[in-house]
């Protein structure tokens, strides 16, 4: 399975929203320019996020976007699911052969694991601190 930029900029979106959670809505300008990325597409992953229920939206000269929860109520998973859609490493599992298919099997349930067991919190937390590639925390 592989990441696209939209779980992967799904997943900062978040982390600095979990960072300010309790400081009012944040602009999406500020995490674009924090991180060099378009905020036209940091746009377009708003919508997903906001249909379900992750993050709300605030209007007027002071508004940006906010989590709707908590951020240690909100998984990697969550986001990824969103913005990727299911978590699976091939296509048809059920179609392999048994050996490959079990192959298969554990190699989504060892991604679902680590994505469903990583909130945001853990995230925001450990991005100040981090090494240099952050996804080598939880390996």
């Amino acid at each position: 399975m592989k990441i696209s930029t939209k779980g992967r900029y799904g997943l900062t979106i978040m982390t600095e929203l979990a960072k300010r959670f309790g400081d009012g809505p944040v602009p999406l300008r500020k995490i674009a320019a924090q991180y060099e990325l378009s905020e036209a597409y940091l746009e377009q992953l708003i919508p997903p996020l906001r249909n379900a229920q992750l993050v709300q939206s605030v209007r007027g000269a002071h508004g940006g976007y906010m989590l709707a929860k908590a951020p240690a109520t909100i998984t990697a998973g969550d986001v990824i699911r969103v913005l990727e859609g299911p978590i699976q490493p091939v296509e048809g599992i059920e179609d392999e052969n048994q050996p490959q298919r079990e192959l298969w099997i554990r190699i989504r349930d060892a991604v679902r694991n680590v994505l469903d067991t990583t909130t945001i919190e853990d995230l925001a937390k450990h991005s100040d601190d981090s090494p240099a590639d952050p996804y080598m925390y939880y390996i």
